[in-house]
Protein backbone atom coordinates (compact mmCIF):
# COMPACT_ATOMS: atom_id res chain seq x y z
CA UNK A 1 0.00 0.00 0.00
CA UNK A 2 1.25 3.45 -1.10
CA UNK A 3 0.38 7.02 0.80
CA UNK A 4 0.37 10.26 -1.48
CA UNK A 5 1.00 13.14 0.82
CA UNK A 6 -0.71 15.69 -1.40
CA UNK A 7 1.37 18.88 -0.48
CA UNK A 8 0.15 21.12 -3.17
CA UNK A 9 -3.32 20.32 -2.55
CA UNK A 10 -4.89 23.68 -3.27
CA UNK A 11 -3.29 23.89 -7.05
CA UNK A 12 -3.93 20.37 -7.20
CA UNK A 13 -7.68 20.57 -6.29
CA UNK A 14 -8.28 24.11 -6.16
CA UNK A 15 -11.14 23.69 -3.85
CA UNK A 16 -11.05 23.23 -0.33
CA UNK A 17 -13.01 19.70 1.42
CA UNK A 18 -15.94 20.61 3.19
CA UNK A 19 -15.27 19.44 6.74
CA UNK A 20 -18.50 17.62 6.19
CA UNK A 21 -17.21 15.10 3.58
CA UNK A 22 -17.32 11.47 3.84
CA UNK A 23 -14.47 9.46 5.88
CA UNK A 24 -13.13 7.84 2.44
CA UNK A 25 -14.04 8.02 -0.91
CA UNK A 26 -12.53 6.54 -4.64
CA UNK A 27 -10.80 8.04 -7.30
CA UNK A 28 -8.17 7.57 -9.79
CA UNK A 29 -5.24 8.97 -11.29
CA UNK A 30 -5.54 9.04 -15.06
CA UNK A 31 -2.93 9.56 -17.50
CA UNK A 32 -2.33 9.03 -21.76
CA UNK A 33 -1.93 5.54 -20.42
CA UNK A 34 -1.91 5.27 -17.26
CA UNK A 35 -4.83 4.52 -15.11
CA UNK A 36 -4.32 4.65 -10.91
CA UNK A 37 -6.70 4.23 -8.18
CA UNK A 38 -6.73 5.76 -5.06
CA UNK A 39 -8.45 5.86 -1.94
CA UNK A 40 -9.37 9.40 -0.52
CA UNK A 41 -9.36 9.47 3.86
CA UNK A 42 -10.76 12.08 5.31
CA UNK A 43 -6.97 13.61 5.93
CA UNK A 44 -6.66 14.62 2.36
CA UNK A 45 -4.19 11.32 1.85
CA UNK A 46 -4.38 9.39 -0.96
CA UNK A 47 -3.75 5.88 -0.80
CA UNK A 48 -3.42 3.28 -3.97
CA UNK A 49 -5.89 0.82 -4.14
CA UNK A 50 -3.84 -2.24 -5.32
CA UNK A 51 -5.75 -3.37 -8.79
CA UNK A 52 -6.44 -6.94 -7.22
CA UNK A 53 -8.67 -4.97 -4.88
CA UNK A 54 -10.31 -2.76 -6.81
CA UNK A 55 -13.37 -3.12 -8.52
CA UNK A 56 -12.74 -0.56 -11.97
CA UNK A 57 -16.18 -0.94 -13.19
CA UNK A 58 -17.36 1.55 -10.16
CA UNK A 59 -15.48 4.49 -11.11
CA UNK A 60 -17.09 7.00 -13.57
CA UNK A 61 -13.16 8.46 -15.24
CA UNK A 62 -15.27 11.38 -16.51
CA UNK A 63 -15.62 12.88 -13.26
CA UNK A 64 -13.37 15.68 -11.79
CA UNK A 65 -11.11 15.07 -8.40
CA UNK A 66 -12.18 18.40 -7.31
CA UNK A 67 -15.78 17.14 -6.79
CA UNK A 68 -14.92 16.00 -3.50
CA UNK A 69 -17.78 16.52 -1.53
CA UNK A 70 -19.33 13.79 -3.83
CA UNK A 71 -16.62 11.43 -2.59
CA UNK A 72 -15.53 10.22 -5.86
CA UNK A 73 -13.87 11.87 -8.55
CA UNK A 74 -10.95 11.27 -11.20
CA UNK A 75 -7.64 13.14 -11.90
CA UNK A 76 -7.30 13.45 -15.33
CA UNK A 77 -3.59 14.60 -16.85
CA UNK A 78 -4.27 14.83 -20.59
CA UNK A 79 -3.07 18.83 -20.18
CA UNK A 80 -0.52 21.15 -21.16
CA UNK A 81 2.59 19.14 -20.04
CA UNK A 82 3.78 22.14 -17.91
CA UNK A 83 0.84 21.39 -15.70
CA UNK A 84 2.76 18.23 -14.56
CA UNK A 85 5.60 20.74 -13.38
CA UNK A 86 4.88 23.65 -10.81
CA UNK A 87 8.52 25.11 -9.84
CA UNK A 88 10.36 22.18 -11.29
CA UNK A 89 8.33 19.82 -8.71
CA UNK A 90 6.04 17.34 -9.60
CA UNK A 91 2.30 17.99 -8.51
CA UNK A 92 2.33 14.16 -7.95
CA UNK A 93 3.87 13.64 -4.73
CA UNK A 94 6.65 10.61 -3.89
CA UNK A 95 5.72 7.61 -3.67
CA UNK A 96 6.31 6.21 0.05
CA UNK A 97 5.52 2.91 1.77
CA UNK A 98 3.13 1.99 4.51
CA UNK A 99 1.87 -0.61 6.51
CA UNK A 100 -1.80 -0.53 6.10
CA UNK A 101 -3.57 -2.77 4.12
CA UNK A 102 -7.08 -2.48 2.04
CA UNK A 103 -9.55 -5.19 2.38
CA UNK A 104 -9.79 -7.30 -0.92
CA UNK A 105 -13.55 -8.24 -1.73
CA UNK A 106 -13.80 -7.18 -5.73
CA UNK A 107 -13.65 -9.31 -8.69
CA UNK A 108 -9.81 -8.01 -9.74
CA UNK A 109 -7.57 -11.43 -8.78
CA UNK A 110 -4.20 -9.68 -7.28
CA UNK A 111 -2.14 -13.20 -7.76
CA UNK A 112 -3.20 -12.88 -11.83
CA UNK A 113 -0.41 -10.93 -13.34
CA UNK A 114 -0.64 -8.97 -16.55
CA UNK A 115 1.86 -9.24 -19.13
CA UNK A 116 5.12 -7.62 -18.78
CA UNK A 117 4.25 -6.76 -15.17
CA UNK A 118 6.70 -6.47 -11.82
CA UNK A 119 5.37 -9.17 -9.49
CA UNK A 120 7.51 -8.52 -7.04
CA UNK A 121 5.87 -4.81 -6.81
CA UNK A 122 8.94 -3.30 -6.39
CA UNK A 123 9.69 -0.27 -8.70
CA UNK A 124 6.63 0.26 -10.76
CA UNK A 125 3.64 -1.71 -8.33
CA UNK A 126 0.85 0.21 -9.80
CA UNK A 127 1.56 0.50 -13.61
CA UNK A 128 -1.03 -2.22 -15.80
CA UNK A 129 0.17 -2.82 -19.19
CA UNK A 130 -2.98 -2.76 -21.64
CA UNK A 131 -3.09 -3.71 -25.36
CA UNK A 132 -3.01 -0.80 -27.83
CA UNK A 133 -5.93 -2.24 -29.46
CA UNK A 134 -8.39 -3.04 -26.83
CA UNK A 135 -8.97 -1.87 -22.90
CA UNK A 136 -8.51 -5.72 -22.24
CA UNK A 137 -5.57 -6.42 -19.90
CA UNK A 138 -3.03 -8.27 -21.24
CA UNK A 139 -2.22 -11.75 -19.32
CA UNK A 140 -0.61 -14.77 -20.58
CA UNK A 141 -1.66 -16.70 -17.29
CA UNK A 142 -3.36 -20.04 -17.62
CA UNK A 143 -4.77 -20.88 -14.27
CA UNK A 144 -5.28 -24.61 -15.68
CA UNK A 145 -2.33 -25.02 -16.74
CA UNK A 146 0.92 -24.75 -14.54
CA UNK A 147 3.30 -25.78 -17.61
CA UNK A 148 2.07 -23.63 -19.96
CA UNK A 149 2.37 -21.06 -17.56
CA UNK A 150 5.91 -21.67 -16.56
CA UNK A 151 6.95 -21.50 -20.69
CA UNK A 152 5.43 -18.39 -21.20
CA UNK A 153 7.10 -17.12 -18.16
CA UNK A 154 10.46 -18.13 -19.28
CA UNK A 155 9.93 -16.75 -23.14
CA UNK A 156 8.69 -13.72 -21.89
CA UNK A 157 11.88 -13.44 -19.33
CA UNK A 158 14.40 -14.67 -22.34
CA UNK A 159 12.67 -11.92 -24.65
CA UNK A 160 13.71 -8.94 -21.63
CA UNK A 161 17.09 -10.31 -21.17
CA UNK A 162 17.64 -9.76 -24.74
CA UNK A 163 17.24 -13.18 -26.47
CA UNK A 164 15.03 -12.03 -29.04
CA UNK A 165 12.48 -14.53 -31.00
CA UNK A 166 14.35 -15.61 -34.40
CA UNK A 167 12.28 -15.52 -37.42
CA UNK A 168 12.01 -18.94 -39.32
CA UNK A 169 12.67 -18.39 -43.00
CA UNK A 170 10.58 -21.27 -44.54
CA UNK A 171 6.76 -21.16 -44.87
CA UNK A 172 4.59 -18.39 -45.90
CA UNK A 173 3.86 -16.25 -42.62
CA UNK A 174 5.61 -14.49 -39.98
CA UNK A 175 6.58 -17.14 -37.36
CA UNK A 176 9.22 -17.41 -35.03
CA UNK A 177 11.14 -19.70 -32.92
CA UNK A 178 11.39 -17.78 -29.27
CA UNK A 179 13.94 -19.56 -26.79
CA UNK A 180 14.07 -20.18 -22.85
CA UNK A 181 15.62 -17.67 -20.41
CA UNK A 182 19.29 -18.68 -20.49
CA UNK A 183 18.95 -19.12 -24.58
CA UNK A 184 19.98 -22.48 -24.73
CA UNK A 185 17.25 -23.99 -26.33
CA UNK A 186 14.38 -23.16 -28.47
CA UNK A 187 10.97 -23.97 -26.44
CA UNK A 188 8.22 -22.90 -28.56
CA UNK A 189 7.54 -21.55 -31.78
CA UNK A 190 5.36 -18.30 -32.09
CA UNK A 191 3.23 -17.08 -34.68
CA UNK A 192 1.42 -13.48 -34.78
CA UNK A 193 -2.34 -12.70 -35.77
CA UNK A 194 -1.29 -9.84 -38.20
CA UNK A 195 1.88 -12.28 -39.62
CA UNK A 196 -0.25 -14.74 -41.06
CA UNK A 197 -0.11 -15.52 -44.92
CA UNK A 198 -2.31 -12.78 -45.74
CA UNK A 199 -1.54 -11.01 -42.93
CA UNK A 200 -1.41 -6.63 -42.82
CA UNK A 201 2.10 -7.18 -41.77
CA UNK A 202 3.04 -10.46 -43.78
CA UNK A 203 7.09 -10.12 -44.04
CA UNK A 204 7.42 -12.75 -46.67
CA UNK A 205 7.40 -11.25 -50.30
CA UNK A 206 5.71 -14.52 -52.11
CA UNK A 207 2.13 -13.48 -50.42
CA UNK A 208 2.95 -9.96 -51.53
CA UNK A 209 3.02 -11.02 -55.14
CA UNK A 210 0.86 -13.34 -54.90
CA UNK A 211 -1.97 -11.15 -54.05
CA UNK A 212 -0.24 -8.50 -56.66
CA UNK A 213 -0.36 -10.75 -59.56
CA UNK A 214 -2.89 -12.98 -59.00
CA UNK A 215 -5.63 -11.11 -57.57
CA UNK A 216 -8.51 -13.34 -58.64
CA UNK A 217 -6.88 -16.88 -57.10
CA UNK A 218 -5.65 -14.59 -53.81
CA UNK A 219 -6.37 -16.62 -50.56
CA UNK A 220 -8.55 -19.47 -49.72
CA UNK A 221 -12.11 -18.66 -50.27
CA UNK A 222 -13.66 -21.46 -47.23
CA UNK A 223 -11.83 -19.97 -44.20
CA UNK A 224 -11.45 -17.10 -42.74
CA UNK A 225 -9.00 -14.85 -43.36
CA UNK A 226 -6.50 -14.08 -40.13
CA UNK A 227 -7.29 -16.83 -38.09
CA UNK A 228 -4.70 -19.31 -38.23
CA UNK A 229 -3.82 -18.31 -34.69
CA UNK A 230 -7.21 -19.40 -33.79
CA UNK A 231 -7.01 -22.40 -36.01
CA UNK A 232 -3.93 -23.98 -34.37
CA UNK A 233 -4.99 -23.31 -30.85
CA UNK A 234 -8.52 -25.07 -31.84
CA UNK A 235 -6.89 -27.99 -33.37
CA UNK A 236 -5.41 -28.51 -29.93
CA UNK A 237 -8.41 -28.58 -28.20
CA UNK A 238 -9.54 -31.10 -30.55
CA UNK A 239 -6.80 -33.16 -29.91
CA UNK A 240 -6.80 -32.87 -26.56
CA UNK A 241 -10.80 -33.77 -26.04
CA UNK A 242 -10.19 -36.89 -27.84
CA UNK A 243 -6.82 -37.93 -26.55
CA UNK A 244 -5.15 -38.21 -29.27
CA UNK A 245 -1.76 -36.15 -28.29
CA UNK A 246 -0.07 -35.97 -31.19
CA UNK A 247 -0.83 -31.70 -31.57
CA UNK A 248 2.12 -30.13 -29.40
CA UNK A 249 0.46 -27.61 -26.63
CA UNK A 250 -0.65 -24.44 -28.35
CA UNK A 251 -2.41 -21.71 -26.77
CA UNK A 252 -2.81 -18.16 -27.14
CA UNK A 253 -0.91 -15.57 -25.98
CA UNK A 254 0.52 -11.92 -26.45
CA UNK A 255 4.49 -11.34 -26.78
CA UNK A 256 6.53 -8.06 -28.02
CA UNK A 257 9.99 -8.23 -29.61
CA UNK A 258 11.71 -5.88 -31.61
CA UNK A 259 11.96 -8.91 -34.02
CA UNK A 260 8.47 -9.27 -34.88
CA UNK A 261 7.28 -7.18 -38.32
CA UNK A 262 5.78 -3.45 -36.83
CA UNK A 263 4.83 -0.89 -38.94
CA UNK A 264 6.78 2.42 -39.36
CA UNK A 265 4.32 4.45 -36.92
CA UNK A 266 4.31 1.59 -33.98
CA UNK A 267 8.32 1.80 -34.47
CA UNK A 268 8.20 5.52 -34.56
CA UNK A 269 5.84 5.73 -31.46
CA UNK A 270 7.67 3.89 -29.18
CA UNK A 271 11.12 5.58 -30.04
CA UNK A 272 9.72 9.11 -29.40
CA UNK A 273 8.38 7.26 -25.91
CA UNK A 274 11.75 6.55 -25.32
CA UNK A 275 13.78 9.39 -25.98
CA UNK A 276 11.31 11.08 -23.94
CA UNK A 277 11.43 8.99 -20.99
CA UNK A 278 15.69 9.39 -20.88
CA UNK A 279 15.39 12.79 -20.93
CA UNK A 280 12.23 13.64 -18.81
CA UNK A 281 11.91 10.85 -16.61
CA UNK A 282 9.25 12.51 -14.67
CA UNK A 283 7.13 12.41 -17.81
CA UNK A 284 8.49 9.16 -18.80
CA UNK A 285 6.68 7.34 -15.60
CA UNK A 286 3.49 8.51 -16.68
CA UNK A 287 3.45 6.32 -20.37
CA UNK A 288 2.11 2.89 -19.72
CA UNK A 289 3.71 1.31 -22.11
CA UNK A 290 7.23 2.93 -23.78
CA UNK A 291 7.92 -0.26 -25.84
CA UNK A 292 6.05 -1.85 -29.47
CA UNK A 293 2.52 -3.04 -28.63
CA UNK A 294 2.02 -6.65 -27.98
CA UNK A 295 0.65 -9.02 -30.87
CA UNK A 296 -1.39 -11.64 -30.20
CA UNK A 297 -0.60 -15.02 -31.74
CA UNK A 298 -0.60 -19.10 -31.40
CA UNK A 299 2.29 -20.50 -29.47
CA UNK A 300 3.14 -23.51 -29.90
CA UNK A 301 5.09 -26.01 -27.60
CA UNK A 302 8.82 -26.67 -29.74
CA UNK A 303 9.46 -30.93 -30.41
CA UNK A 304 12.78 -32.16 -30.38
CA UNK A 305 14.17 -35.22 -32.03
CA UNK A 306 11.64 -35.23 -34.97
CA UNK A 307 11.95 -35.14 -38.80
CA UNK A 308 9.80 -34.68 -41.41
CA UNK A 309 7.12 -37.21 -42.47
CA UNK A 310 8.62 -37.21 -46.20
CA UNK A 311 11.69 -37.84 -45.33
CA UNK A 312 11.04 -40.98 -42.56
CA UNK A 313 8.56 -42.44 -44.89
CA UNK A 314 11.32 -42.57 -48.00
CA UNK A 315 13.85 -44.53 -44.98
CA UNK A 316 11.55 -46.86 -44.10
CA UNK A 317 11.10 -47.98 -48.09
CA UNK A 318 13.82 -49.04 -48.04
CA UNK A 319 14.32 -50.70 -44.48
CA UNK A 320 11.00 -51.81 -43.91
CA UNK A 321 9.38 -51.79 -40.35
CA UNK A 322 8.90 -54.70 -38.35
CA UNK A 323 5.59 -56.06 -37.95
CA UNK A 324 4.95 -54.51 -34.06
CA UNK A 325 6.42 -51.24 -35.00
CA UNK A 326 4.03 -51.20 -38.35
CA UNK A 327 1.10 -51.69 -36.32
CA UNK A 328 2.07 -48.55 -33.88
CA UNK A 329 2.96 -46.04 -36.64
CA UNK A 330 -0.55 -47.26 -38.22
CA UNK A 331 -2.46 -46.50 -35.07
CA UNK A 332 -0.82 -43.32 -34.63
CA UNK A 333 -1.45 -42.47 -38.60
CA UNK A 334 -5.29 -43.07 -38.12
CA UNK A 335 -4.96 -40.37 -34.77
CA UNK A 336 -3.86 -37.65 -37.72
CA UNK A 337 -6.34 -38.83 -40.29
CA UNK A 338 -8.66 -38.63 -37.02
CA UNK A 339 -7.80 -34.84 -36.33
CA UNK A 340 -6.76 -33.58 -39.88
CA UNK A 341 -10.57 -34.91 -40.67
CA UNK A 342 -12.69 -33.67 -37.85
CA UNK A 343 -11.15 -30.08 -38.75
CA UNK A 344 -10.72 -30.20 -42.28
CA UNK A 345 -7.37 -29.29 -42.47
CA UNK A 346 -6.82 -27.76 -45.91
CA UNK A 347 -3.01 -27.82 -45.97
CA UNK A 348 -1.92 -31.52 -44.99
CA UNK A 349 1.18 -32.47 -46.59
CA UNK A 350 3.78 -34.73 -45.69
CA UNK A 351 6.13 -32.11 -45.25
CA UNK A 352 4.15 -30.62 -42.02
CA UNK A 353 3.25 -33.58 -40.49
CA UNK A 354 6.57 -34.93 -38.24
CA UNK A 355 7.81 -38.45 -37.02
CA UNK A 356 10.39 -39.28 -34.60
CA UNK A 357 11.30 -43.24 -34.14
CA UNK A 358 12.67 -44.31 -30.26
CA UNK A 359 15.12 -46.80 -30.25
CA UNK A 360 15.70 -49.93 -28.26
CA UNK A 361 19.09 -50.91 -25.85
CA UNK A 362 19.96 -53.07 -29.34
CA UNK A 363 19.11 -49.84 -31.89
CA UNK A 364 16.29 -51.20 -32.50
CA UNK A 365 13.16 -49.16 -33.27
CA UNK A 366 10.96 -49.89 -30.71
CA UNK A 367 7.98 -46.97 -30.73
CA UNK A 368 7.15 -44.13 -33.24
CA UNK A 369 5.47 -41.21 -32.81
CA UNK A 370 4.05 -38.37 -34.46
CA UNK A 371 3.49 -34.53 -34.44
CA UNK A 372 1.08 -32.73 -36.38
CA UNK A 373 2.23 -29.10 -36.92
CA UNK A 374 0.94 -26.45 -39.42
CA UNK A 375 -2.50 -26.28 -38.21
CA UNK A 376 -3.24 -23.05 -39.20
CA UNK A 377 -5.07 -23.58 -42.28
CA UNK A 378 -8.48 -25.79 -40.82
CA UNK A 379 -11.77 -25.19 -39.83
CA UNK A 380 -13.54 -23.38 -43.17
CA UNK A 381 -16.66 -22.09 -43.25
CA UNK A 382 -17.46 -24.72 -45.96
CA UNK A 383 -16.40 -27.01 -48.38
CA UNK A 384 -13.33 -26.38 -51.16
CA UNK A 385 -15.91 -25.51 -53.76
CA UNK A 386 -13.78 -23.62 -56.26
CA UNK A 387 -10.46 -24.04 -58.06
CA UNK A 388 -8.61 -26.22 -55.74
CA UNK A 389 -10.04 -29.33 -53.36
CA UNK A 390 -7.01 -29.16 -51.10
CA UNK A 391 -6.52 -32.78 -50.42
CA UNK A 392 -5.35 -34.43 -47.87
CA UNK A 393 -1.45 -35.71 -49.60
CA UNK A 394 -1.28 -38.54 -46.22
CA UNK A 395 -4.63 -39.91 -48.81
CA UNK A 396 -1.74 -41.43 -51.00
CA UNK A 397 1.00 -43.48 -48.86
CA UNK A 398 0.06 -47.02 -48.36
CA UNK A 399 -0.94 -46.60 -44.81
CA UNK A 400 -4.15 -44.90 -45.57
CA UNK A 401 -5.10 -48.13 -47.67
CA UNK A 402 -5.98 -50.10 -44.80
CA UNK A 403 -9.01 -50.31 -42.84
CA UNK A 404 -9.23 -48.18 -39.00
CA UNK A 405 -7.72 -50.38 -36.50
CA UNK A 406 -9.74 -51.60 -33.23
CA UNK A 407 -7.09 -49.69 -31.06
CA UNK A 408 -8.69 -46.38 -33.21
CA UNK A 409 -12.36 -47.54 -33.02
CA UNK A 410 -12.06 -47.97 -29.39
CA UNK A 411 -10.50 -44.52 -28.93
CA UNK A 412 -12.20 -42.37 -31.11
CA UNK A 413 -15.91 -43.84 -31.73
CA UNK A 414 -17.73 -43.92 -28.56
CA UNK A 415 -16.84 -39.99 -27.55
CA UNK A 416 -18.22 -39.11 -31.61
CA UNK A 417 -20.95 -41.11 -30.48
CA UNK A 418 -22.49 -38.91 -27.94
CA UNK A 419 -23.88 -35.85 -28.68
CA UNK A 420 -22.72 -33.82 -25.53
CA UNK A 421 -19.49 -34.57 -25.90
CA UNK A 422 -19.28 -33.46 -29.67
CA UNK A 423 -21.09 -30.32 -27.56
CA UNK A 424 -18.96 -29.80 -25.78
CA UNK A 425 -16.12 -29.61 -27.75
CA UNK A 426 -18.70 -27.15 -29.82
CA UNK A 427 -18.54 -25.05 -26.78
CA UNK A 428 -14.59 -25.28 -26.11
CA UNK A 429 -14.11 -23.96 -29.95
CA UNK A 430 -16.64 -20.92 -29.10
CA UNK A 431 -14.89 -20.00 -25.75
CA UNK A 432 -11.29 -19.77 -28.46
CA UNK A 433 -12.56 -18.41 -31.05
CA UNK A 434 -15.08 -15.70 -29.79
CA UNK A 435 -11.85 -14.19 -28.09
CA UNK A 436 -11.14 -12.67 -31.41
CA UNK A 437 -12.03 -9.11 -32.26
CA UNK A 438 -13.67 -9.94 -35.49
CA UNK A 439 -15.64 -12.80 -34.40
CA UNK A 440 -18.76 -13.57 -36.13
CA UNK A 441 -21.28 -15.61 -34.22
CA UNK A 442 -22.91 -16.75 -38.20
CA UNK A 443 -19.12 -17.37 -39.59
CA UNK A 444 -18.73 -19.94 -36.18
CA UNK A 445 -22.18 -21.37 -36.71
CA UNK A 446 -20.77 -22.72 -40.50
CA UNK A 447 -17.62 -23.83 -38.88
CA UNK A 448 -19.19 -25.92 -36.77
CA UNK A 449 -21.58 -27.33 -39.37
CA UNK A 450 -18.61 -28.21 -41.77
CA UNK A 451 -17.06 -29.63 -38.67
CA UNK A 452 -20.50 -32.05 -37.73
CA UNK A 453 -20.66 -32.79 -40.98
CA UNK A 454 -16.93 -34.16 -40.71
CA UNK A 455 -17.67 -35.97 -37.75
CA UNK A 456 -20.33 -37.88 -38.62
CA UNK A 457 -19.11 -39.50 -41.55
CA UNK A 458 -15.71 -40.29 -39.60
CA UNK A 459 -18.52 -42.02 -37.30
CA UNK A 460 -20.24 -44.10 -39.94
CA UNK A 461 -16.27 -44.68 -41.48
CA UNK A 462 -15.37 -46.74 -38.15
CA UNK A 463 -18.55 -48.15 -37.35
CA UNK A 464 -18.40 -49.52 -41.06
CA UNK A 465 -14.08 -50.65 -40.67
CA UNK A 466 -13.47 -48.39 -43.87
CA UNK A 467 -9.88 -47.32 -44.29
CA UNK A 468 -8.67 -43.45 -44.23
CA UNK A 469 -8.96 -43.86 -48.56
CA UNK A 470 -12.03 -44.27 -48.23
CA UNK A 471 -13.00 -42.11 -45.81
CA UNK A 472 -12.38 -39.12 -47.87
CA UNK A 473 -14.24 -39.91 -50.70
CA UNK A 474 -17.58 -39.74 -48.69
CA UNK A 475 -20.17 -36.99 -49.90
CA UNK A 476 -19.07 -33.84 -48.08
CA UNK A 477 -21.96 -32.98 -45.32
CA UNK A 478 -23.04 -30.15 -43.32
CA UNK A 479 -25.00 -30.39 -39.94
CA UNK A 480 -26.55 -27.16 -39.86
CA UNK A 481 -28.61 -25.64 -36.49
CA UNK A 482 -32.21 -25.30 -37.34
CA UNK A 483 -33.96 -22.27 -37.22
CA UNK A 484 -37.81 -22.02 -36.21
CA UNK A 485 -39.34 -18.70 -36.42
CA UNK A 486 -41.56 -16.88 -33.66
CA UNK A 487 -43.42 -13.56 -33.79
CA UNK A 488 -41.71 -11.08 -35.48
CA UNK A 489 -38.31 -11.41 -37.24
CA UNK A 490 -36.39 -13.24 -33.99
CA UNK A 491 -35.24 -16.34 -35.50
CA UNK A 492 -33.65 -18.58 -32.42
CA UNK A 493 -31.61 -21.98 -32.69
CA UNK A 494 -32.65 -25.15 -31.86
CA UNK A 495 -30.85 -28.22 -30.76
CA UNK A 496 -32.13 -29.68 -34.26
CA UNK A 497 -29.99 -30.26 -37.34
CA UNK A 498 -30.79 -30.45 -40.45
CA UNK A 499 -28.11 -32.52 -43.43
CA UNK A 500 -27.15 -31.33 -46.38
CA UNK A 501 -24.60 -32.20 -48.97
CA UNK A 502 -21.72 -29.96 -50.88
CA UNK A 503 -23.17 -29.29 -54.33
CA UNK A 504 -20.60 -28.04 -56.33
CA UNK A 505 -16.91 -29.69 -56.49
CA UNK A 506 -13.92 -27.83 -57.14
CA UNK A 507 -12.21 -27.91 -60.83
CA UNK A 508 -9.01 -29.44 -59.27
CA UNK A 509 -9.13 -32.39 -56.91
CA UNK A 510 -5.67 -33.07 -56.91
CA UNK A 511 -4.23 -29.94 -55.87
Amino acid sequence: MFNHQMENESKLMGTQQSSSASSSSTATIATDELLIPINIDHNNHCHAIPYGDFDIKNVDPTLDLTNRGNGVGCYNANHDMNALMVDSEPILPDVTCVTTQQPSSNCFNSSVHSYGSNQDGENQPLLRRFDNDSTQIINNTFPDDLEFNSLTRDIEQAIENGILPQRISQGSSGSYFVKNSDGSKVVGVFKPKDEEPYGMLNPKWTKWMHKLCCPCCFGRSCLVPNQGYLSEAGAWIVDRKLQLNIVPKTRVIRLTSTTFNYNAIDRAKSNTKRNVSERFPKVGRHFNRIGLPPKVGSLQKYVEGYEDACVWLRKIDSNPLEPEVYDDFQYQFEKLVVLDYIIRNTDRGNDNWLVKQELDQNSKISRIKIAAIDNGLAFPFKHPDEWRAYPYYWAWISFAKKPFSDRIRDLILHQLSDMNFVQELCDELFTLFSSDKGFDRNIFEKQLSVMRGQILNLTQALKDKKSPQQLIQMPAIIMERSRISHKGRLRTMTENFTQSFQRKTPFFSWC
